[in-house]
């Protein structure tokens, strides 16, 4: 059932949303340095690795430059129309395309380049691999800040890999435990309602089981106990 929603909604969003695809497209044609999409590898089902595509948003070989496929905010390697693409998540409508070949689900965690994906403790790598990796998801909706908080971080590298990947992947295993059609309407409708309302913490309230986030992470991910309510 899933994956027939997956085919249903996105070949539904190709073709309602190319009014927005087109023009973005001529755009980074003609600025930047002429690259319309960025093809990555990403760890997906099974562990096997596919090409994900997005717009591109940073100079071509931004993944040898600085902290590699890491980006932080304000990022020099952003492109100035990328920075746009980049914080509206219009960057990431290319992989509508993955999902109606198969690679991807709508919802789903959210795919990973080999560097991030190791960052993920063992346990949470295993099961993350059983489903495919998504265009949204649990992961993305609370850590949807994610540059900034790097940003913010003294050592953004060892902030990454020892406290938000461990807890991501606590995530993205609540997500394969308790995935179905329910889940996955539900985090679709919070996916749009957290891009229209940023530090909304309703995600706590619809998903009250979810893991309890470290002390150190609480007010970044907004959670309830530690934020005032939006």
């Amino acid at each position: 059932m899933q994956r027939f929603l997956d085919i249903l909604l996105s070949g539904m969003a190709l073709i309602l949303l190319s009014p927005l695809l087109v023009p973005v497209a001529i755009i980074l044609r003609f600025t930047g340095e002429g690259e319309i999409f960025f093809k990555q590898n990403r760890v997906g089902r099974g562990g096997q690795m596919f090409g994900l595509y997005k717009f591109a948003t940073m100079l071509k070989d931004s993944p040898n430059i600085g902290t590699g496929t890491v980006t932080l905010k304000g990022d020099p390697r952003v492109l100035p129309v990328g920075r746009i693409l980049r914080k509206t998540k219009i960057n990431e409508l290319p992989q509508l395309i993955n999902i109606f070949l198969g690679d991807m689900s709508v919802i789903g965690p959210r795919p990973q380049t080999r560097r991030c994906f190791d960052a993920f403790p063992q346990k949470s790598q295993a099961i993350i691999t059983t489903v495919r990796p998504g265009l949204s998801g649990i992961g993305s909706i609370v850590f949807r800040d994610e540059e900034e908080m790097m940003d913010a971080a003294s050592d953004p590298d060892h902030f990454y890999d020892h406290v938000i990947m461990p807890y991501k992947g606590e995530l993205e295993e609540w997500y394969v435990r308790n995935q179905g059609i329910a889940t996955y309407v539900m985090l679709i409708a919070l996916t749009i309602w957290v891009v229209l309302s940023p530090t909304s913490p309703i995600v706590w309230r619809v998903f009250p089981s979810l893991p309890t986030p470290p002390k150190m992470l609480q007010r970044d991910v907004n959670f309830p106990d530690s934020t005032v309510d939006a």
